[in-house]
């Protein structure tokens, strides 16, 4: 079977598409891509441009790794993560920081330890905890929490307690935020049980819970994330016009997206028998 100049445009175009998500980092526009910028592709392939450093320190944080770190995000991510700390130092003095693990490497792309975090919307967050008698310290450590509330240091061995309040006054931040929206919040069951918990107790705002409860999950093709909070923030509507792809849901609450424009429909036989096609010059030079 042949197929249709039109066809063998499109595939081609998308094969080089994806050869320059996977090869560059997209930092100048090209012919292919002029209008990609900011978290380019998915959180599991992708790259990044324009990314920002998170600092060593702040107000309310630090830095979990001092060396071979992927410390980069988009501006708002970073922003929103400084603020949210800041935020929680502020109403609940005394604690810990916010302890910030790897966010991205500084153009995206593959990175170790993680499956995602290629295109800048992911980023860890070590837990706030404190002694089982409630007094705050700092945490060193993922210290994984189990359905009482309770983890061992991996060092000492000795009991911690995650700190609920802090947790929740986190959480309660990075939805509020008006510089990202938040897709997910990675967390086990028994650590989103516990934090729902205390907040229907606290009689908080039951549209912020309910949203709590949305994007409070547990990975099922992952760890089940009972040693950190993993945040993936959304795509927002000029950044998916800019080439980031969401995967997953987007949530009612969040700003409307932008209408997509469709790729060409492509039948099963043309894609069987672009495979092994070779193109002629004359092709290349329409496509470019």
């Amino acid at each position: 079977m042949r197929m249709s100049p039109s066809t063998r445009t499109a595939l081609l175009a998308v094969g080089l598409l994806q050869t320059s998500l996977q090869t560059s980092c997209l930092g100048t526009p090209t012919p292919l891509a002029p209008g990609f910028a900011g978290s380019v592709g998915w959180p599991y392939h992708g790259v990044q441009t324009g990314a920002v450093e998170l600092p060593p320190s702040g107000p309310g944080f630090v830095r979990y790794r001092k060396v071979d770190g992927f410390n980069w995000g988009q501006p708002g991510l970073v922003q929103a993560v400084q603020a949210a700390a800041r935020h929680v130092q502020e109403a609940l003095p005394g604690g810990g920081p916010l302890v910030v693990g790897d966010l991205s490497a500084r153009y995206g792309g593959r990175v170790s330890r993680h499956a995602s975090h290629r295109s800048e919307r992911d980023v860890d967050l070590l837990w706030y905890i404190t002694t089982p008698d409630g007094a705050a310290i700092d945490n060193a450590h993922f210290v994984q929490v189990g359905a009482d509330g309770l983890g061992r240091e991996p060092d000492s061995g000795s009991y911690v307690r995650l700190d609920v309040a802090r947790e929740w006054l986190l959480i309660k931040s990075l939805l509020g935020s008006q510089n990202i929206d938040v897709q997910w919040l990675f967390a086990s069951r028994s650590v989103e049980a516990l934090i729902v918990d205390y907040a229907l107790a606290r009689d908080e705002d039951p549209d912020l819970i309910w949203r709590a409860e949305n994007v409070l999950q547990e990975p099922a093709e992952s760890l089940p994330h009972d040693d950190h909070l993993h945040l993936r923030i959304a795509c927002s509507p000029e950044a998916s016009a800019q080439g980031c792809e969401a995967g997953g849901p987007y949530w009612s609450w969040l700003p409307a997206l932008p209408i997509q424009v469709q790729p060409p429909e492509v039948q099963p036989a043309e894609l069987q028998a672009f495979d092994g096609t070779e193109l002629e010059g004359s092709d290349l030079l329409e496509l470019l």
